[in-house]
């Protein structure tokens, strides 16, 4: 790996090299292009010195090379080439410096745009809220959280370990200004898929804006997005089986507000998809709103964990859930 980024570090000098020497007398009288076989050179050095340094792993001196490449690209008119070559420099740069990654790749999108081939450009903000969300998630991780929640039950089975803790760090302003971001770039995506008629890669991103707006408090947008998803799952044979997720998700976040609206939802859902009346998620949906309307906590935290027990609750489904077991009389929970 060592002779490699050795040998890359060669190239790159070369090329520059070669760039220089393009540059001089007859460059300055007729233009970058006098030496255009120079620069031709050049651009072959960089992309041999940037698959060199991917070899050796030296992620950031291969996005490097790359940008260097797509501008010479660039400056030849090559366009299309010059974008391919700031995703690959993207895509090195995510290993290293995820702040470079999202320029190298906003540089592609805007030739994409430019160039009318939007459902590359969607492909490329989808990426960049992935960067943003995973950036996110990193550093929410990092930070301290003493607080937990405790549940009162007779029970000693234990509950998710996200239904136990606390969810004040997702308040965090640092976290929420990237998740903040992802959803720009998950919003921009799917309308760029939608427009081109991907309408499952458009939905795919819609489901991401959807989660975070719930975990953000945005229960109004989120619960439209499951909707629209939902009544656009029915549409297809193959899909139709996953509207009930959306379903059960659009009916928690109701919860969280009001358990009346919550009831409306329900009945609405079943009538959409009938099936969705005989699924677990609809039952157990059924009997937390009782236990909500009866104020028991203790039947409520059984009913979640009997729950768990056989469909296990992933982050975004025990959050949503204690925010409406929260909802119950606070001096319960403790």
């Amino acid at each position: 790996m060592a002779d490699a980024e050795q040998k890359a570090m060669q190239l790159m000098a070369e090329a520059e090299k070669k760039l220089s020497s393009s540059k001089g007398f007859l460059g300055s009288l007729f233009g970058f292009f006098s030496g255009s076989s120079k620069v031709d050179e050049a651009m072959e050095l960089y992309q041999q010195a940037a698959n060199k340094f991917k070899m050796a792993k030296k992620w950031s001196a291969a996005a490097h090379a790359f940008t260097e490449l797509a501008s010479l690209y660039g400056k030849a008119g090559s366009r299309l080439d010059a974008a391919t070559n700031y995703v690959e420099a993207g895509n090195c740069y995510k290993k290293t410096d995820p702040n470079e990654a999202v320029n190298c790749l906003l540089k592609a999108i805007e030739i994409y745009t430019d160039m009318g081939k939007f459902v590359m450009a969607a492909k490329h903000h989808q990426s960049i809220g992935e960067i943003y969300e995973t950036e996110g998630l990193v550093k929410l991780r990092a930070m301290p959280d003493n607080s937990r929640e405790c549940f009162k039950s007779s029970s000693r089975r234990r509950l998710p370990k996200a239904f136990r803790l606390s969810s004040k760090a997702s308040k965090c302003s640092v976290w929420v200004a990237d998740i903040e971001k992802a959803i720009q770039h998950f919003e921009q995506a799917s309308d760029y898929f939608r427009g081109e008629e991907n309408n499952s890669s458009s939905n795919k991103c819609l489901l991401k804006v959807a989660m975070y707006a719930a975990q953000m408090e945005n229960y109004e947008k989120a619960i439209q997005i499951y909707e629209q998803v939902a009544t656009s799952s029915l549409e297809s044979s193959l899909l139709k089986y996953s509207a009930k997720e959306y379903m059960f998700r659009a009916t928690l976040c109701h919860l969280v507000v009001d358990v009346t609206n919550a009831k409306i939802a329900v009945e609405k859902y079943e009538e959409m998809y009938p099936a969705f009346q005989d699924s677990r998620e609809c039952k157990l949906l059924k009997a937390l709103m009782t236990h909500l309307e009866e104020q028991n906590v203790d039947a409520f935290t059984d009913t979640v964990k009997d729950y768990d027990s056989i469909s296990r609750l992933d982050q975004w489904y025990t959050t949503m859930l204690l925010r409406i077991k929260k909802t119950i009389n606070a001096e319960d929970i403790c």
